[in-house]
């Protein structure tokens, strides 16, 4: 009889003192090789879960983490975002399907090394069951892109069409005449879209997900469209057809008056509105509507500016997931010179800025604008992390101080700050005085305690202690200045 595998939560909440301890050691970045060798081989999954899954490892170590015999510890490999995926990649044949899927499943794009060589990639297409491969373009490379349309395994060509609209019309016509049923087959299914009559018969009559997509992206007969507006089938189904792209136009114009302000701040986002369009939703009751309205392409930055539009200062500024190919720097530029913050908050999102924009965002007088380029640009300047990480309270706040500029020097005077988000700061900084990271070893802030417990000034005789603290022990154990004899002590468990 089969069981279901535990999650990760589950494996932690199992693991007692001793295999927390032993789980903060596989993360400790003085332990050596022959140490990470030994957690390996012990016994709990949950020591093992975390060295495989939550740190780089040396060569030796990977080694032997692929050759494991415990499936689950090459499923929790399979995934990881430290290492190097072509490491990774070696699983992409285990006998297990946990691991196959974890390894399709791959860590996504919130970290920087997730593409897995493209003869992975094709490996997995040829042999993975489709159920699997769900989540697997988020590890495609961007190669892919151009020798996928032609590859000689027809499985990959399948896959190609999965970016159909990005295909060149060349390749969409020797895709539409491959020699492959199965490749004809899925050029159908996406061609099925652009027929009218196609999308009307395969119109589901009651609000679905497949209702959904066809009304947002397939293409309307007339008939779908008066339908829609005569008896909609869900109170959404007017606000999906305005933004269609084959909306007739004279639709698009009733909508633009529409009752409903969602419909009009869809409709507000069509490149084809007419000039007195814009002005008619520039005028709008609604402010979500003018909002829109103002940043459409074809206003200029004087009609932008005459609009009332509103703008959050404290919206959510966070890492985004769209790929650094899909930002056109001509657009970029555009956006980051406008007068328009939202604009320039588009801009921020852009990786590749050049370094003159990367300057001129960095004093930019929104927020949002400031928060959005340090969380997004591998170049964003230590002066501007550190103040948006002092002045914003939103989510993924302290992901600020993982970008690769963020500064830790000069921050043990943030020791005494009420947030104890800034206090944490404090434990950046590898010269605060022993006597401070003692004390905050003590604070009132879960998060601050355990930064303090890994902080290599630490006194010995509180980190001793904190050993056996059932919540700072997993911590303490990763401590950097864990003296050797302590490690194997701790190993000495495993003997035991």
């Amino acid at each position: 009889m089969s069981h279901r595998p535990r999650t990760a939560d589950e494996i932690w909440q199992a693991a007692d003192l001793p295999a927390r301890r032993l789980a903060g050691l596989a993360l400790n970045p003085s332990a050596g090789t022959d140490v990470l060798l030994r957690l390996l081989a012990c016994d709990s999954a949950a020591v093992r879960m975390i060295l495989c899954r939550d740190r780089d490892l040396p060569p030796e170590v990977v080694d032997a983490v692929l050759l494991h015999p415990d499936h689950r510890t090459r499923s929790f490999f399979a995934a990881n975002p430290h290492v190097d995926p072509a490491r990774r990649a070696e699983l992409v044949d285990d006998e297990h399907w946990l691991v196959r899927a974890w390894l399709a499943q791959g860590p996504g794009h919130a970290h920087g090394r997730s593409e897995l060589p493209e003869h992975t990639v094709v490996r997995m297409l040829k042999t993975y069951d489709p159920e699997l491969l769900g989540m697997l373009h988020r590890q495609v490379p961007g190669s892919a892109r151009r020798t996928f349309p032609s590859h000689p395994e027809s499985k990959v060509r399948e896959y190609a069409c999965s970016w159909w609209s990005e295909l060149t019309a060349q390749e969409r016509s020797a895709l539409r005449a491959d020699p492959d049923e199965g490749v004809r087959e899925h050029v159908l299914l996406k061609e099925r879209d652009l027929d009218p009559d196609l999308v009307e018969r395969a119109l589901p009559d009651r609000p679905c997900h497949a209702r959904t997509h066809l009304l947002m992206h397939g293409a309307l007969s007339r008939r779908v469209v008066e339908r829609v507006m005569a008896a909609p089938a869900g109170r959404e189904d007017r606000a999906m057809i305005a933004g269609n792209p084959s909306l007739p136009l004279d639709v698009l114009a009733l909508l633009v008056r529409d009752p409903d302000p969602r419909v009009r701040e869809t409709v507000a986002g069509r490149p084809e509105l007419t000039a007195t369009q814009r002005q008619a939703l520039a005028d709008d009751p609604d402010p979500a509507v003018r909002t829109r309205i103002s940043l459409h392409p074809a206003l200029t930055e004087d009609e932008r500016g005459a609009i009332d539009y509103q703008v959050d200062p404290d919206g959510s500024f966070g890492r985004s997931d769209v790929p650094a190919r899909m930002f056109d720097p001509a657009r970029s530029r555009r956006h980051s010179l406008s007068g328009h913050a939202l604009l320039r908050r588009r801009a921020a999102y852009d990786p590749g800025l050049p370094p003159d924009l990367v300057a001129r965002l960095s004093c930019d007088p929104d927020p949002g604008v400031r928060v959005l380029l340090a969380q997004n640009h591998p170049h964003a300047p230590a002066t501007l992390l550190l103040r948006c990480l002092l002045e914003y309270t939103g989510r993924d706040r302290w992901a600020l101080t993982t970008r690769p500029n963020f500064p830790t020097a000069g921050l043990a005077g943030y020791a005494d700050a009420p947030d104890p988000v800034i206090r944490r700061l404090a434990l950046l900084d590898p010269r605060t005085p022993p006597g401070t990271v003692d004390r905050l070893s003590a604070d009132p802030d879960p998060d601050v305690r355990a930064d303090a417990a890994r902080h290599p000034r630490l006194p010995a005789r509180r980190l001793a202690e904190l050993l056996d603290d059932e919540e700072l022990a997993h911590a303490a154990a990763a401590n950097p200045a864990l003296p050797l004899p302590v490690q194997h002590g701790l190993l000495a468990a495993l003997d035991g």
